[in-house]
């Protein structure tokens, strides 16, 4: 009998360690989540991508956004040396390279695309209320090659690299400081779909199309703005978005994120808080973009993101499929930032 028992659970053991191992491969040849990346199709795709549609030409006009007194051209607001501060009032005082960039050194604002809040856009990083020290060994990571993307086609990502090197430590210092003093506060809302607008890209966002034709949304998640044109146009800080997730996703990631999944993945709290809004060094993931946490797990991942953070978060999404990914950041998006309170809209149709 006892034999047979050990037998049993010899046999046991051996299964479950075969389920485990073959998740562990299935993440490890998953493709990059074209989505998360800013594309339609996986980087092997012989997909045509249709052109680019040109800048809308500056007509000299004074542009403006609801809430603001100033007014900008669209050089003004595109200048990557100086581009428009629509709300000064909101923030300190920013330093020479959030404000203006390094232009002898190809560095540009840090303000043009993470915006002077640092809110930033789903194509790049939301780098307000970020850890001093952890900014400083993000921007060391890209400096020393230890952070890449796993989607080659993502072009930005070697802007940065670029721009961390030309850097000096002190530039570095003094961006860290600006935006680790504030607060992240909410910006997307997550809606709960099977069906979404139809949208285009434009430098790795997804923008909403005129008129109301929608597509179904599938295993994706697509984080467009609020408003196209306070975005795409006039780079509104104060115009955020919405990110459309499937039907269940929240729910399932609350499990894999709250209790760590039964054995998939350790429960985040253990080192973001219990709230997600961050621990000592550890940046909140709360109410963050869902493409750009989606993007870090699968580089961590897949080994395109190295660095002292990076090992820690190894034995985390070691088994995670893309699909767990997805679930995961659909609820860290949902997520509360700070003392207010989000709602989760359904929209199943």
């Amino acid at each position: 009998m006892k034999t047979f028992r050990g037998a049993v659970n010899l046999s046991l053991a051996l299964g479950f360690a075969c389920v485990v191992t073959i998740g562990v491969l299935i993440a490890a040849t998953e493709p990059p989540p074209p989505w998360a990346y800013g594309f339609t199709a996986p980087p092997d795709a012989q997909v045509s991508a249709p052109p680019a549609a040109a800048p809308v030409k500056d007509d000299g006009t004074q542009r403006r956004v609801p809430g603001s007194t100033l007014s900008f051209t669209l050089t003004q607001i595109r200048d990557n040396a100086g581009p428009a501060d629509w709300y000064p009032g909101d923030h300190p005082p920013m330093p020479p390279i959030v404000a203006h960039g390094r232009k002898e050194a190809m560095v540009f604002a840090c303000s043009l695309c993470h915006y002077p809040n640092g809110k930033g856009r789903p194509e790049n990083a939301g780098v307000s209320g970020l850890p001093y020290t952890y900014f400083l060994q993000t921007m060391q990571d890209f400096k020393s090659g230890a952070r890449k993307s796993a989607d080659a086609r993502k072009g930005n990502t070697n802007l940065m690299i670029n721009f961390a090197k030309a850097m000096t430590d002190d530039e570095i210092k003094a961006a860290a400081d600006y935006f680790g003093s504030m607060k992240w506060t909410p910006w997307i809302k997550v809606v709960e779909t099977n069906t979404v607008p139809k949208t285009r890209i434009a430098g790795g966002m997804f923008l909403r199309l005129e008129g109301n034709e929608k597509e179904p949304l599938g295993k994706r998640i697509i984080e467009t703005p609020e408003n196209v044109e306070g975005t795409e146009l006039l780079r509104d800080s104060h115009s955020g978005f919405i990110a459309y997730v499937p039907p269940g996703s929240v729910k399932k990631g609350e499990a894999l994120v709250t209790t760590g999944g039964g054995g998939k993945t350790i429960a985040c709290a253990t080192c973001h808080g219990a709230d997600l809004q961050g621990l000592g060094p550890v940046p909140g993931i709360a109410g963050r973009s869902p493409s750009y946490l989606v993007r870090q797990l699968y580089d961590m991942q897949q080994g395109y993101r190295h660095g002292v953070w990076t090992e820690l978060m190894k034995p985390v999404v070691a088994k995670l499929t893309t699909d767990d990914m997805l679930s995961i950041v659909a609820y860290t998006a949902s997520r509360p930032v700070g003392a207010e309170k989000k709602e989760i809209t359904s929209a199943r149709r």
